[in-house]
């Protein structure tokens, strides 16, 4: 058992920034002089309505967020957004184009077919999606609904270097694994969505940024609880919000600001990758999975290409306090899932380690 803090590479939940951590303890009991725990607020309370408002106010200073969008606080994860972006958006002309370039993508495409015409712009399933598709690679209908896509592929390990062109078709993007990693130009966007055990909040959480031009179309089938103008109208507040990791997620916002915002988040992002990329590139033993061109600097996935030392290497450095590097199940290998709170020390002990254990297995 560890008795200090270790290095979770965890694909979500993930790492929390300590100073949050800290902070959130220090007012586990008594919040504020109330006396209270948040986790035993009234979402309706004055004290709890503060909270929220600042996170509110802080989400739109981060990201940037125009006047045309509204930030929601939902909940069931990405999961219910699969089946909550068709139910409102698809009725407008009945069909929406995707581009599959991971598990969730594809999980989103089949979800989307229950509601409306799907098709399938582009997929990378014909290279077990290590690679991301080109504009020119895009086949868009002009009278799609809208067009759908995964910005950071956290199992494949590979991410959008652009934003796609659309012309007048809205842009709906997953970002799940990437949200507040950098700047984003919010305004591009009809609705960005993204759990938020990643780099956000403890899971539970789920943000939504939608134009509010596109909300009030939803199909006659919507349930009450997954009409986004219903959340609109009642400020993510038609039943008890996720209370307690709001409160997480405007701590984790006021974090993000004393690092320099975005843009500051972007730059140790970047430094962070290199270092473990810069590694995998000159190993003899260890391979990264995705092409250079389409690296996610959030979820590093690598590879031995013996099953055996993958496994060995995973054990391994769990027993060295570097735990959660098994790589998804369904692909198997390893990944470093460095998300913002991830010091950049714990990619050097990473890298430490790796060199270690290739002279050990040459």
């Amino acid at each position: 058992m560890f008795t200090e803090r270790i290095y979770n590479f965890s694909a979500g939940p993930s790492i929390l920034p300590v100073p949050v951590l800290e902070q959130a303890a220090a007012e586990l009991l008594n919040f504020g002089g109330t006396g209270t725990s948040v986790m035993e607020m009234s979402h309706r309370s004055k004290d709890f309505l503060a909270i929220f408002e600042e996170t509110k106010a802080l989400l739109k200073e981060v990201l940037g967020i125009p006047e045309t969008h509204e930030p929601l606080f939902l909940q069931g994860g990405a999961w219910t957004q699969f089946a909550m972006i068709p139910l409102n958006l698809i009725g407008t002309t009945g069909k929406a184009d995707y581009a599959v370039t991971g598990s969730f993508s594809n999980l989103a495409m089949k979800e989307a077919k229950k509601y409306g015409d799907i098709h399938v712009a582009a997929t990378t399933a014909d290279k077990n999606h290590t690679y991301i598709p080109k504009q020119s690679d895009l086949d868009l209908r002009p009278d799609a609904a809208y067009f759908h896509y995964c910005d950071n592929n956290t199992i494949f390990g590979t991410a959008w270097d652009y934003i796609p062109e659309t012309g007048n078709v809205p842009l709906v993007c997953d970002m799940s694994s990437n949200i507040l990693s950098k700047p984003i130009d919010v305004s591009k966007f009809g609705l960005i969505y993204a759990g938020a055990q990643k780099n956000m909040a403890p899971s539970g959480l789920t943000v939504v940024i939608i134009d509010k031009s596109l909300a009030g179309n939803e199909l006659p089938i919507t349930p009450t609880m997954l009409s986004y103008q219903t959340m609109i109208d009642k400020d993510s507040m038609h039943n008890t919000p996720s209370t307690y990791n709001i409160y997480i997620l405007g701590l984790v916002l006021k974090w993000i600001k004393s690092q320099g915002g975005l843009v500051g988040m972007e730059k140790q992002n970047i430094e962070k990758a290199k270092v473990l990329y810069d590694y995998l590139d000159e190993s003899a033993l260890f391979k990264a999975a995705a092409v250079p061109a389409a690296r996610s600097i959030m979820n590093v996935t690598f590879v031995t290409g013996n099953e055996d030392l993958d496994a060995a290497f995973a054990k391994e450095a769990a027993a060295k306090g570097m735990i959660n590097l098994k790589g998804h199940r369904s692909v198997g290998g390893m990944r470093a899932s460095m998300y913002n709170a991830m010091p950049k020390a714990g990619i050097d002990a990473l890298v430490a380690f790796m060199k270690e254990f290739e002279a050990r297995n040459k």
